[in-house]
């Protein structure tokens, strides 16, 4: 073939390529105009776009439609940024600034219910790893991973050791019998020393169970080395018409988790229905703070213990995630490192969230031990549900953080299967 007939060859192929080629290109344009689609959509679902969010961890336009005028900080912040003044970060670039080491040692030292954890063997804190996918089993009844709670006590202890001895008061108490329970015509409470299960207190008898000023103060001669071993028993009993004492509701301490030889303690306890409590899998310790002033929560999992492995198998893998829950939706997962056969991990990690102190009241945690399978599946070992809808430890953990901002609070935590 000649160079004319080449050149013609190919001028026409350029004015009218084959219906094959043409498809390629279209079908080309159309994946990428779909995947635009697509990124676009996320975006719009996340609250990113068309400006960013002040809190990556929640959809602005779900917070704005759901506290309305009391969200007006929030929206100032999100005009701002939409105004060109000092820009706030993408989702992404949040979460890595959130979780740089300053903000970790920042921290300090933590506590367990005010009383140093010495976690210097273990090293200095790590950060946790995010985890973009919320989408693994979660489904979360009324009850779940609560204790059976049957009211509460607000209990004060200061120990004098120039005297030796335990100050122990009764403030107050609230439905301390289930109202609709008939039984019992009235109440009282009793103290008991454990292990020696020795009885230290017992309140005057009290005749409304739903709103008690119990006002009583109680000294127990104790050593200064027993405060590392005893435990406090806090028993409500109510009184049937026939005068028997039926044990309702307990709540216990342990001394060892107080520092009482520097300062008093006071809490509001959650008693536990003894008789519709579940068995425990193990237990784990957390510590849990909030900056108001950044808006950052930090859950930091420090170790777990006695570790039950499901299915009865000899031996596992764990790890934990830690899910951020609000009105049941997920709204930010992260988990730690994968421990080889450890029965009794220690993590030593820190998480780190970013959320508006105006959810804090409709916030939750939900704590998963899981334990990594070698097929890649994560079969659940057991659960914590921390929170103002929580009960028991989960709900005292909880309040103890926002009675002391800025300052990390740990405490121990049961594990229960779901």
């Amino acid at each position: 073939m000649d160079s004319g007939h080449t050149g013609r060859y190919r001028l026409s192929a350029a004015a009218s390529p084959p219906r094959w080629e043409i498809g390629i290109y279209a079908a080309g344009a159309l994946a990428l105009l779909g995947i635009a689609a697509v990124n676009l959509w996320k975006l719009w679902r996340s609250g990113s776009y068309p400006a960013p969010s002040p809190f990556p961890n929640y959809d602005y336009r779900y917070l704005e439609q759901k506290y309305g005028t009391a969200y007006s900080d929030i929206k100032q912040k999100q005009r701002g940024a939409a105004a060109g003044s000092k820009p706030l970060p993408s989702r992404k670039a949040s979460l890595r600034g959130a979780d740089t080491c300053e903000s970790i040692n920042e921290l300090g030292s933590l506590e367990l219910m005010s009383r140093d954890l010495g976690l210097a063997p273990y090293g200095p804190l790590k950060k946790s790893v995010s985890a973009d996918s919320l989408n693994s089993v979660s489904s979360i009844g009324n009850n779940f991973g609560q204790d059976f709670t049957v009211g509460q006590v607000e209990v004060s202890m200061e120990y004098d050791g120039k005297a030796a001895a335990l100050h122990v008061t009764l403030l107050q108490g609230k439905d301390l019998l289930e109202k609709e329970d008939a039984r019992f015509e009235s109440c009282f409470m009793r103290i008991s020393l454990l292990p020696a299960e020795q009885i230290v207190g017992i309140s005057r008898i009290q005749r409304s169970a739903y709103a008690v000023a119990f006002d009583e103060r109680f000294s127990i001669p104790l050593d200064p080395a027993a405060l590392e071993e005893d435990s406090l028993r806090f028993s409500v009993f109510g009184i049937d018409e026939d005068e028997r004492n039926v044990s309702t509701g307990v709540a216990e301490l342990k001394l060892s988790d107080l520092d009482l030889t520097v300062r008093p303690f006071n809490a509001w306890l959650y008693l536990q229905d003894m008789n519709k409590t579940v068995d425990t899998v193990g237990e784990i310790l957390l510590s849990l703070s909030y900056l108001p002033t950044a808006e950052r929560l930090t859950v930091v999992v420090v170790k777990a213990k006695n570790l039950v492995w499901s299915n009865g198998k000899g031996t596992a893998d764990p790890f934990v995630k830690v899910y951020l829950l609000q009105d049941g939706r997920k709204i930010s997962k992260k988990k730690t490192a994968v421990k080889r056969d450890d029965t009794n991990p220690v993590f030593n990690e820190a998480m780190i969230f970013s959320v508006p102190a105006i959810v804090l009241q409709d916030l939750s945690l939900r704590v998963t031990v899981a334990e990594c399978g070698e097929d890649g599946r994560a079969d659940n070992t057991g659960h914590v549900l921390i929170g103002p809808a929580a009960s028991g430890m989960g709900i005292t953990h909880w309040n103890q953080m926002l009675a002391t901002l800025r300052k990390p609070v740990s405490m121990w935590h049961p594990l229960r299967r779901n």
